[in-house]
C-alpha cells in the first residue's frame, strides 16, 4: 500500500491487486480515495487514471460526504435494522462498562463513546462474516453449484457479486434484512455461476430458483437505503 494525493490534495491510497482486471477508483466514507492497480499496471498509469476522473471525483465525493453528514449517531432508544425488524437500542452503563442491547444481541463497549454506531456495525459485520459463508455453501449445494470462496465485504453500492473465480461476495448489511432477502441475494449471485450477465435467460434462472425474487427486489428498493 502506498499513499499519495489526488487533485485538491485529497489523500489517495494506492493498492496493488494481482486479481484486479482494470484500474479501480473508490471514494471512501471519509472522502479519501483508493485506487487499485491491476497485476500488470503501474503507479504512474494509476495516477493518470485518477487525474482523468477529476470531474467524477468532485461530484461523487460531495455526495459521499453529504451522506455521511446525514448519518445520525446511534444512542439509547435509536432504532436499528436487524434481521428485517427495526428494534430499539438499549444502553446500560454500570460504571465500569457499557452494555448495548437490541433483540437477542448484547455488546460490551467502552464507556467513553457517545455514538454507538461503530461498535454496533463492527458487531454486525462479525456476525455476518460468521453466518454468511455457511449459508452460501448450503444454497450452492442445493442448486448443485460449486463456490470456491465466500467474502463478506463493506460494499457501498452492491448487495452482492460473483466473480469468474467462483467467489461470492456479500454485503454485511444483509444481516439487517429479512432472512429471505439474504437468501435471495445469495441465489441471485449463484445463478451468475451459470449465466454471467443479466440477460433474460439469467432472470429466468433466478425466477425458477427463487420464486419470491420480485418481492425481494421490491423490499430492497423500498428499504435498502435505510440499511446503508
Amino acid at each position: 500500500m502506498e499513499l499519495a494525493f489526488a487533485h485538491d490534495n485529497i489523500p489517495l491510497e494506492i493498492r496493488h491487486n494481482r486479481r484486479a482486471r482494470r484500474y479501480l477508483l473508490r471514494i471512501r466514507p471519509d472522502g479519501t480515495l483508493r485506487v487499485t492497480i491491476p497485476r500488470y499496471g503501474s503507479r504512474a498509469e494509476a495516477m493518470r487514471f485518477v487525474a482523468r476522473q477529476n470531474t467524477w471525483i468532485d461530484k461523487h465525493r460531495a455526495l459521499v460526504l453529504s451522506r455521511q453528514q446525514q448519518i445520525k449517531p446511534l444512542t439509547h432508544g435509536s432504532l436499528i435494522w436487524y434481521r428485517g425488524e427495526k428494534l430499539p437500542l438499549h444502553v446500560q452503563n454500570d460504571g465500569a462498562r457499557t452494555i448495548l442491547q437490541f433483540s437477542d444481541q448484547q455488546i460490551t463497549a467502552p464507556n467513553q463513546e457517545t455514538d454507538w454506531r461503530p461498535a454496533i456495525e463492527l458487531h454486525l459485520k462479525k456476525l455476518a462474516a460468521k453466518e454468511f459463508p455457511s449459508r452460501v455453501l448450503t444454497l450452492a449445494q442445493q442448486h448443485e453449484l460449486k463456490v470456491n470462496r465466500v467474502s463478506v465485504r463493506d460494499q457501498k453500492s452492491r448487495w452482492g457479486s460473483c466473480s469468474a473465480r467462483k467467489t461470492i461476495s456479500l454485503n454485511w448489511r444483509l444481516i439487517q434484512a429479512p432472512v429471505y432477502i439474504l437468501d435471495y441475494v445469495i441465489v441471485h449471485e449463484l445463478m451468475h455461476l451459470r449465466e454471467m450477465n443479466h440477460s433474460p435467460r439469467f432472470w429466468q434462472l433466478v425466477a425458477t430458483a427463487f420464486p419470491q425474487h420480485r418481492e425481494a427486489e421490491q423490499w430492497l428498493k423500498d428499504f435498502g437505503k435505510e440499511l446503508r
